[in-house]
């Protein structure tokens, strides 16, 4: 989940501008709970699982 679309309930603004502590709080809460690849492009991890896929294979091949 993403704080892009949220409104904070406190100030009635998103909570991705950060407008009262409240959003402040929640949007440090959002981005702690969101693992290393958060960041990633959806396209780029898949990327990444097939090209490791594709080296365990040649692996397992030799």
């Amino acid at each position: 989940m993403t704080c892009d679309h949220l409104v904070c309930a406190n100030c009635n603004g998103r909570v991705s501008d950060g407008r009262c502590p409240v959003c402040r709080a929640n949007r440090a809460r959002l981005q702690e709970q969101q693992g290393p690849f958060a960041a990633l492009n959806p396209a780029l991890l898949l990327g990444l699982i097939a090209v490791a896929l594709l080296t365990l294979v040649v692996l397992a091949v030799r």
